[in-house]
């Protein structure tokens, strides 16, 4: 599969030079222990990758926090269709890295093919798992890590 756009970040040095310019683009940035994006259809909840607690990846934890706002504090975002669109494309030139897997960029397409055109995606970020839920979709994302 092809990337968006002309720029490709191909090679290791590439994956990090473009985490470290998402990085530097959010003053107060902290790497969250777990985070994920899950569409909601109806009230249901269909989840991508689940970034675990010590399975985080951070490029593609910082495209995600890029658009929706995260910084430092757990936190539930809800984006339309067209503000998710934007983070797979912000992340699609990690595809010219065919060396390494893009579970997160893989499992996001899939939910953004699945939508339809009044679904929504809820984007969990929890900076410490200390941090107790900040509603209830983050208690049920928090149940998800516990299993």
């Amino acid at each position: 599969m092809t990337t968006a756009g002309p720029e490709a970040w191909a090679t290791d040095d590439d994956l990090r030079s473009a985490r470290e310019r998402f990085i530097a683009g959010i003053p107060g940035f902290a790497m969250p222990e777990a985070c994920a994006v899950a569409r909601v259809d109806a009230g249901v909840l269909t989840y991508g990758h689940v970034n675990r607690p010590g399975e985080v990846r951070p490029l593609p934890t910082a495209v995600l926090a890029s658009v929706c706002g995260y910084v430092a504090t757990t936190a539930v975002f809800r984006l339309d269709r067209d503000r998710f669109a934007e983070v797979v494309d912000r992340l699609a030139p990690a595809e010219a890295a065919t060396h390494v897997r893009h579970p997160n960029l893989w499992s996001w397409r899939d939910l953004l093919t699945g939508a339809a055109p009044d679904s929504t995606f809820l984007v969990f970020f929890v900076a410490s798992t200390d941090d107790p839920p900040v509603d209830e979709d983050d208690a049920r994302f928090r149940r998800l890590l516990a299993a």
